[in-house]
């Protein structure tokens, strides 16, 4: 199979899915590697398809402004160290919240974000595994914990009421 069909196929699969997808088993699907499919959806991004990685894989989205999945989105800034994530992610979480990524500010390369896409304490335990799995660190570790996140909701009211339980654990800045 050459490269654009490969590509085409990837591109398929990606909006028929609706959960995110590994590089590995779309590199098993179409029997590459999975650097391979790392490459080619670069070269899909670069070629205008939004196209996010997630902990748990790649997910296409057709506009990133469509908030259909929210009633409400939101900012959260928040401190907190490496032993309270698992909390803050479950308290966002346990109100229906979508944690859709995080952002910091770098001192070398400025604003870096990136896409998490954690609905639930099942989403929240897949990334803290592979945090404990391997090397790499989160965002936060770069700036001693500070962090944005951006939350989606049902209404304003719910994201209050996070920010309110975050404020209470002195996870919120102010």
């Amino acid at each position: 199979m050459n490269a654009a069909k490969r590509r085409e196929l990837i591109l398929s699969y990606l909006k028929s899915s609706s959960t995110p997808t590994s590089a590995s088993s779309l590199a098993a699907l179409l029997k590459v590697s999975r650097q391979i499919i790392v490459s080619d959806v670069a070269l899909l991004r670069a070629g205008g398809m939004n196209i996010s990685a997630t902990p748990r894989g790649y997910i296409l989205s057709e506009n990133d402004s469509d908030k259909s999945a929210h009633g409400f989105e939101g900012i959260l800034a928040c401190k907190h160290t490496a032993a309270q994530l698992q909390e803050e992610l479950y308290t966002i979480v346990d109100f229906g919240a979508e944690i859709i990524d995080v952002t910091i500010e770098h001192s070398l390369y400025g604003q870096l974000s990136g896409k998490l896409n954690i609905n639930s304490r099942y989403d929240a335990d897949l990334f803290l595994e592979k945090i404990r799995n391997n090397a790499d660190l989160p965002l936060s570790s770069l700036t001693e914990g500070i962090h944005l996140h951006k939350i989606g909701c049902k209404d304003k009211k719910t994201f209050d009421l996070i920010k309110e339980s975050l404020d209470s654990k002195k996870m919120l800045i102010k």
